[in-house]
C-alpha cells in the first residue's frame, strides 16, 4: 500500500527539433567573365574576407588603367584652367583683360572641374570591379560545394557560385502544439507549474541517444500559431565549437527549469484499466477496499502523473491487487519502491499523447 503525499517533482517538455545554421550567404560574383582560380577547398571553414573565386581580371585591369589615365589627364586639365582664372582674375580688376576672358576662364575651370569628378567616378566604379573579380566570403562559416568548375563564364550575380553557412553558433527549430502552450500558460498561471527566472535552457539529444554536451538557450518564439499545422515556432541556439550539430540534423530538445508543484505519483502497476476508464484501489480507514476512478495523462519512469482523482493522504494499492475485492478488508502493508534504474533513475516522463504529438515531460540530469 501506498500513502499518496503531494511532490515537486521536475517537468521537462520535448520535442523533435532540426539544426539551422544561424547564418546562410549566397555567394554570388558582381562581374561577370571566366572563373580562373578558386582558392578554398569545398566543405572547409572559410574566415569573413577570404578569397573563395577569383575572374579573370584582365579586362578590368585595362579599364582601371585607362580611368586612371583618364583621370590624371583631367586633373592637369583642371589645374591648367585654375591657373589661369587665378591669373586673369587680379587683371580684370586693372583693366588689363576683359570680362569675357575672365568668364571664359571661368567657364572653363568649371568645365575642367566637372571633367574631373567624372574621372574620379569612372575610376572608383573600374576599381570596384577589379575589386569584384576576387570573390570573398561575406561571413565565416563553413562553404559548400562549388557550383560552377574553373573555367565557366559566370554571368554576375544571376549565378550561384556556392553558400557559407555559420555554424556556431547553431539554431535548432521546434514546434509545440498550441495545446501544449495553453497547458504552460494554464500551469504558470495557477502555480502547478514554475519555471526558473531568466531565459529557459535547452538540451539536445543526438539520433544515437548522445546528450549534447552544450547546453543551449531558448531565444525566440514566434508572434502566431501556424494556421496550417496548429503549432508555435520556437528556436534554441546552441553553441557549436565541434560542428558536431549539421544544418539540417534531427534533434530531441528537451525545455529545462519546469517544474510541476503539488504532484501525485503512484506506480503504474497499482492504476487499472477498465472500459469507463482508470481507477485505483484504494484502502479507507477501516482498512476495507474501494476503487476510485484517476485521470492520468502522464507517466514518470514507472510511475503515473495522477491529475485527478486522488488527494493526498489516500491510501492506494500496489501490490496484491489479484487476491482483494471491494468491501473486502485487508491487511495493509507499505510499499517500498524498487531502486531507480536507467530512465526510471533520471525521473524521465512521457506524455501518453496520440501518435505524432512529440511531447515528454521528466527530469534532467
Amino acid at each position: 500500500m501506498l500513502t499518496v503525499e503531494r511532490k515537486t517533482i521536475p517537468a521537462d517538455f520535448e520535442y523533435v527539433g532540426q539544426a539551422e545554421a544561424s547564418k546562410r550567404v549566397e555567394v554570388r560574383a558582381q562581374v561577370s567573365g571566366v572563373i580562373i582560380a578558386r582558392p578554398y577547398v569545398e566543405g572547409t571553414d572559410v574566415r569573413k574576407g577570404d578569397v573563395l573565386f577569383r575572374i579573370d581580371p584582365t579586362p578590368y585591369e585595362a579599364a582601371l588603367r585607362s580611368a586612371q589615365a583618364q583621370q590624371a589627364d583631367a586633373d592637369a586639365r583642371f589645374a591648367n584652367a585654375e591657373r589661369n582664372l587665378n591669373r586673369l582674375v587680379p587683371l580684370l580688376g586693372e583693366h588689363a583683360v576683359a570680362q569675357k576672358d575672365v568668364d571664359d576662364a571661368r567657364t572653363e575651370e568649371e568645365q575642367a572641374r566637372a571633367a574631373v569628378n567624372n574621372a574620379k567616378g569612372a575610376v572608383v566604379r573600374a576599381q570596384r570591379d577589379y575589386d569584384n573579380t576576387f570573390v570573398r566570403a561575406e561571413i565565416s562559416g563553413r562553404a559548400g560545394r562549388a557550383n560552377l568548375v574553373l573555367g565557366a563564364l559566370v554571368s554576375g550575380p544571376t549565378d550561384l557560385l556556392t553558400t557559407v553557412e555559420q555554424v556556431d553558433p547553431i539554431y535548432v527549430n521546434f514546434s509545440p502544439s498550441d495545446q501544449d502552450v495553453l497547458a504552460w500558460r494554464r500551469g504558470l498561471s495557477d502555480k502547478s507549474l514554475i519555471a526558473a527566472p531568466g531565459p529557459m535552457q535547452v538540451r539536445a539529444t543526438l539520433a544515437d541517444g548522445s546528450v549534447y554536451p552544450i547546453e543551449g538557450t531558448l531565444d525566440f518564439a514566434d508572434l502566431a500559431v501556424q494556421q496550417n499545422t496548429g503549432t508555435l515556432a520556437l528556436r534554441a541556439s546552441f553553441k557549436n565549437p565541434q560542428h558536431t550539430l549539421l544544418p539540417g540534423q534531427f534533434v530531441r530538445v528537451t525545455l529545462l527549469g519546469m517544474k510541476r508543484v503539488g504532484a501525485i505519483l503512484v506506480p503504474q502497476r497499482a492504476v487499472q484499466q477498465s472500459i469507463g476508464g482508470s481507477f485505483v484501489y484504494v484502502v479507507d480507514s477501516a482498512n476495507k477496499v474501494s476503487t476510485r476512478d484517476v485521470k492520468g495523462d502522464t507517466f514518470v519512469g514507472g510511475q503515473w502523473l495522477i491529475s485527478s482523482g486522488l488527494t493526498a493522504g489516500d491510501r492506494v494499492v500496489v501490490d496484491g491487487i489479484q487476491k482483494i475485492m471491494p468491501g473486502v478488508p485487508v491487511r495493509p502493508v507499505a510499499y517500498v519502491p524498487p531502486p531507480d534504474t536507467g530512465r526510471a533513475a533520471r525521473g524521465d516522463t512521457v506524455l501518453a499523447a496520440p501518435p505524432g504529438t512529440a511531447l515528454r515531460i521528466g527530469t534532467h540530469d
